[in-house]
């Protein structure tokens, strides 16, 4: 795995109790997905998580974290995960509120083919190649 991003975890420790745990558990299943996963901070305080692309990003709100899966809306939901961005052109996004169990299974799976399509030149190639029809969910 790569090495925490000390600004994360600054990120995640100013942040409730609650809203903590929530970052902390997705940003150990971002990682699971693939060890190559990296962070960083990018629109000035926003951790975002890489891998030949734009993975996912953390937004804590007042009740509620946003993660937001920057997929470009083609990775499927077939747990009905997503709960909005549905019609957006570049991410999606699952929000968890507090006491909110968080779905690891479907989360990786998309954390992981949505790293899968990076590698495969990202969202925006493979939407323009058609190959985005088959993979919706």
């Amino acid at each position: 795995m790569n090495a925490p991003d000390p600004r994360v975890d600054a990120y995640i420790e100013a942040l409730p109790g609650w809203q903590q745990d929530i970052c902390r558990r997705v940003r150990e299943l971002v990682h699971s997905a693939d060890p190559e996963v990296a962070e960083t901070i990018k629109r000035t305080v926003q951790p975002y998580f890489v891998l030949d692309g734009n993975i996912c990003a953390f937004l804590a709100a007042r009740d509620h974290v946003n993660i937001f899966l920057y997929d470009g809306g083609i990775v499927p939901d077939p747990a009905g995960i997503i709960t909005a961005g549905h019609d957006n052109k570049t991410a999606r996004t699952v929000a968890y509120s507090e006491g909110e169990q968080i779905s690891a299974e479907p989360l990786v799976a998309m954390f992981r083919q949505i790293i899968a399509n990076n590698r495969a030149g990202g969202w925006r190639a493979i939407k323009k190649r058609g190959a985005a029809g088959p993979n919706r969910g």
